[in-house]
């Protein structure tokens, strides 16, 4: 790789004026003068770019950092961002790193749980795709264009504003980018019915290694299937095209909360024989956290079970009371809504509120670290138990056990790279969140998720250990600067990818030789150094 600011040739103050404004550049070599020629090429519409001598490179670069973790002063920064407005820019960005030999980081969202997509070890840029951001739904075909700059909560409120009985099978928190959540395989509250995002996936525009922008067809069925679900080593899909789904005009969701002193852990023991087995249009989660008990100050521990059924209310207790009768539920503790609003709901947002509030790109913001796992057998009320033990030494922990089952069985694990399927009851969301700043305060939080994830392996997969692409943990394993040994790959991959990691590897070495597109986690190539 070819170093950013190591050359003594000194490039002079350049001046580069557009869309209104005036840009100040001042480099110290001279391949980053070549590089900038590069992206200003008079055939080519002015690219807007930044660099840490602009006014407002600090707030364009924090807008998609949720995880504080990755907004330090001593967190390396990138020399510069480049926010493409239309395809060609995208083309632009790569063709010119390529040649001038500069590492490449490209964001949609920014949750990015361990901000691969806007920090590295060496110097590089950034391309934010956040601009990028149209949607086109066709209400007749049941499908949809949408580009990797937009969030899941614009692509929910503009297929609602076209039909009350289309929706997607994405996330819950509607600031996740389209790019990062469609690549890495994406679920959400419909998962049980219809599958991941990236099932749903029956087309794509991506910038390859050379700058060409492929469909479907051109890039062939390997790379079409490399992109749903492997991760972003591949290229950057600008637009996805996707398979939208029938939602029913009424949708009836509930929360059921309850403590430890009310029987909070035999619920969760009961919950995990029932809910992979609940007929299709049921989705019913169980959430874990830490409350206060009583004025006192004392804790205790929470569990809630968020759900959405795709029917109505007399339907749901009918089920309810057959497959799940334990939870109690009755027909106060549900309300009837269109899916659209189930989307508020989930985010935690006013259900009487406007669906516009989904149009909102602002994030939440604080430190944070994730991990993931996949069970395939229940877990012991024992292993419940030393569970909420250690939850209770935390100050903000949060376990969402997501269940499988319905129509993720009943896809094989080699259709698309993401492979947890069949066999698989549900995936756990380890998160611990924190307001102290400092090292100490992040090493101490860390190292708590770090213990509790130990504990837990008796009770999960194993050989290997599953793991979720999109909950991104570097524990799994890091390379520097993304040259990873396929051996050294084979650490995060087999448990992101499992049999799958060979196939993608293999794809990587086609389409991408020289190992352009890379990051700490990303697929090496077969000879990669």
């Amino acid at each position: 790789m070819g170093t950013l600011g190591c050359s003594s040739i000194l490039f002079s103050l350049i001046l580069f004026s557009f869309f209104g404004f005036t840009i100040s550049l001042g480099f110290s070599s001279s391949i980053h003068g070549d590089f900038l020629q590069c992206l200003s090429q008079p055939s080519q519409s002015a690219i807007p770019f930044y660099t840490p001598n602009s006014s407002n490179y600090s707030s364009i670069l924090e807008s998609r950092i949720n995880n504080l973790r990755f907004q330090l002063s001593t967190t390396p920064k990138p020399t510069l961002i480049i926010t493409p407005l239309q395809e060609s820019h995208v083309q632009a960005a790569i063709i010119c790193s390529r040649k001038h030999d500069i590492q490449i980081k490209v964001r949609s969202g920014g949750h990015d749980s361990e901000g691969l997509s806007y920090v590295s070890d060496v110097p590089f840029v950034i391309v934010d795709l956040s601009n990028l951001r149209s949607i086109s739904i066709d209400v007749e075909n049941s499908i949809a264009w949408v580009q990797s700059g937009a969030t899941i909560g614009e692509l929910y409120y503009r297929i609602a504003e076209k039909s009350p009985t289309l929706g997607f099978p994405a996330g819950v928190c509607p600031t996740v980018g389209v790019g990062g959540l469609f690549a890495g395989g994406g679920y959400g509250t419909l998962l049980r019915k219809y599958g991941l995002v990236a099932d749903n996936v029956i087309d794509a525009r991506i910038v390859d290694a050379n700058g060409r922008i492929l469909d479907k067809e051109s890039m062939g069925k390997d790379m079409f299937w490399a992109i749903r679900g492997g991760g972003g080593s591949f290229g950057v899909v600008l637009s996805w095209k996707i398979r939208l789904v029938y939602v029913p005009p009424t949708v009836t969701v509930f929360t059921i909360t309850k403590t430890l002193e009310q029987g909070a852990t035999a619920l969760v023991y009961r919950w995990q024989d029932v809910a992979h087995k609940l007929p299709q249009e049921l989705f019913v989660r169980a959430v874990l956290t830490v409350v206060n008990a009583n004025q006192k100050g004392e804790k205790t521990i929470q569990a809630s079970f968020p759900s959405l059924y795709l029917g109505g209310v007399e339907e749901l207790l009918l089920v309810m009371k057959q497959r799940f009768p334990e939870l109690g539920l009755e027909r106060k503790d549900c309300l009837e809504m269109s899916w659209i609003q189930s989307v508020l709901y989930f985010a935690e947002l006013p259900v009487e509120k406007s669906p516009e509030v989904l149009l909102n790109r602002t994030q939440s913001k604080w430190y944070a670290k994730l991990k993931s796992d996949y069970v395939k057998e229940p877990i012991s009320q024992i292993g419940l138990e030393g569970i909420c033990k250690r939850l209770l030494e935390e100050k903000k922990p949060k376990l969402t056990f997501s269940p499988y089952g319905g129509r993720m069985s009943e896809i094989s694990e080699s259709e698309i790279p993401f492979p947890h399927r069949d066999g698989n009851i549900f995936n756990i969301q380890y998160l611990t969140i924190w307001k102290e700043e400092g090292i100490e305060a992040s090493k101490k939080h860390i190292s708590w998720i770090r213990n509790l994830h130990k504990y837990m392996t008796p009770y999960v997969s194993k050989s290997p250990r599953a793991a979720y692409l999109n909950y991104r943990d570097i524990d799994l394993g890091r390379s520097k600067n993304g040259t990873a040994t396929y051996l050294q790959g084979k650490a995060w991959g087999s448990k992101y990818f499992k049999s799958n990691y060979e196939r993608l590897v293999q794809v990587k070495s086609k389409v991408d030789p020289e190992n352009f597109f890379r990051n700490e986690q990303s697929i090496p190539t077969i000879t990669s150094s």
